[in-house]
């Protein structure tokens, strides 16, 4: 055995040696050897021996792309639920780098991505991941726990909120700012009879808490189409400090209350419906758009019981739109034209519910049922973060639209991850400089 490895080694040393030469010795080749088949074969000989100049090996654009997920987080949570129990080929890994292509590249049907895989089939090995066809993974998706995905995704959004922690917001507060709302996903109900909405319809609701900072969902959760938007906000994490701004749908006393005790604040929308009382009242600038700005207090008895404490109540003219808002908060220390901004920055979380869904695959489904369809979702909750922590830690300009856009048509393509999201320059012929081919008899 020793003998065998002291041999192997003086051939590694000769052929390292040998290696070093090769260039020399091709200076002094004729042209009629240079150009022979037998050239060829030495030139690939070369190509093979160690220390040979070949060019570096450039992962796939896939591949650096799922490189920046957790990979240890994410197979300590499909233990934790037993996602690979009794699996041998087809993994969790595989089945969430699948759905990600799948979102990525928009495709319509399981068969689709089906297709679009196996045109690559020689490629997944280097990615990492293993193809399958349309049925394995339409079992996946039935059969294997959603709650691996919705705890992985939580995870990541907390990942991506630390990475917008010292982002500036669009008001000028020091606080966390929050903004609250629901989204409603239409099905159909004889494919989806589990969504229970209307009597002809089928939906869901994908209820959301977005990070201003970032715009980075901090707290997510789906329900049928049937819950109220306050009916799913009891389980939002309240922190001390924070600011909540959400529209009329979250007008529950008892709720805004408890939001109170724990020392944070709200901003929402005041019904018209509400009775009330004023205590005092503010002298405002009416240029900024401002009409009124009080201290109220409710008038109702049972309202009364449910918030006895004072509300401050804001009334701002919208000239673009014509109409008249009236705010509601509990922040006395806020200026009126702030808690103004506050409410127009909650405008941010409808642009959210509104770019997953005409850029992720949340609207049409590969499964139908409720696993299948809550599996989708969280999968795409787990594209979103990747993109925003894609931006902020190459520090790219473009929207999240246009990145997602440039994975799409390069996935599969062997480059600097770092290059994908930059244009080449184009210029068309007529801007191309144009020698002047004419002979000068003087240099002047």
């Amino acid at each position: 055995m020793v003998l065998f490895f002291g041999i192997q080694f003086l051939i590694y040393q000769y052929l390292s040696k040998f290696a070093m030469v090769w260039t020399y010795m091709l200076i002094s080749l004729p042209d009629s050897i240079l150009m022979s088949g037998t050239f060829v074969r030495l030139i690939t000989l070369e190509r093979l021996l160690p220390g040979s100049n070949t060019m570096p090996h450039q992962s796939y654009v896939f591949a650096q792309l799922l490189h920046l997920l957790p990979r240890y987080e994410f197979q300590r949570i499909v233990n934790k639920y037993q996602g690979d129990y009794r699996t041998k080929h087809f993994k969790c890994w595989d089945q969430l780098a699948c759905m990600m292509f799948a979102h990525i590249r928009q495709e319509n049907s399981l068969r689709d991505i089906d297709i679009a895989l196996n045109a690559h089939a020689s490629k997944l090995y280097h990615i990492g991941i293993q193809q399958c066809p349309r049925s394995t993974l339409a079992d996946a998706n039935e059969r294997r726990d959603y709650r691996i995905y919705e705890e992985f995704a939580k995870a990541l959004m907390q990942r991506a909120r630390r990475h917008y922690a010292q982002t500036e917001l669009a008001v000028e507060v020091d606080n966390a700012v929050y903004a609250l709302d629901a989204s409603t996903i239409d099905l159909t109900l004889s494919l989806f009879p589990w969504a229970k909405f209307r009597k002809t319809k089928g939906a869901i609701k994908l209820h959301a808490m977005l990070d201003l900072r970032g715009n980075i969902p901090a707290f997510l959760t789906i329900t049928d189409g049937k819950v109220h938007d306050v009916k799913a906000a009891p389980p939002v994490p309240i922190e001390p400090e924070g600011i909540y701004v959400v529209d009329r749908a979250y007008i529950d006393f008892a709720w805004l209350r408890s939001i109170e005790q724990i020392g944070a604040f709200f901003v929402t929308r005041l019904k018209t419906s509400i009775k009330w009382i004023r205590v005092v009242s503010y002298p405002v600038d009416k240029l900024l758009g401002l009409r009124c700005d009080q201290e109220i207090l409710l008038a109702s008895k049972r309202l009364k019981k449910l918030y006895p404490g004072r509300l401050q109540r804001i009334s701002f003219r919208d000239e673009t739109q014509g109409r008249t808002l009236v705010f509601l908060t509990n922040s006395f220390m806020l200026s009126a034209e702030t808690i103004a901004a506050l409410y127009k920055a909650r405008w941010e979380i409808e642009l959210f519910f509104k770019w997953i869904k005409q850029n992720l695959r949340i609207k049409t489904f590969y499964g139908t049922s409720a696993n299948a369809v809550k599996t989708q979702i969280w999968i795409a909750m787990i594209v979103y973060p990747l993109l925003a922590i894609l931006k902020e830690r190459y520090h790219l300009e473009q929207p999240l639209s246009k990145l997602l856009h440039f994975l799409e048509v390069n996935l599969f393509e062997q480059k600097p991850f770092i290059s994908t999201f930059y244009t080449n320059a184009c210029r068309t012929r007529h801007e191309q400089k144009v020698e002047d081919r004419q002979l000068k008899l003087f240099d002047l």
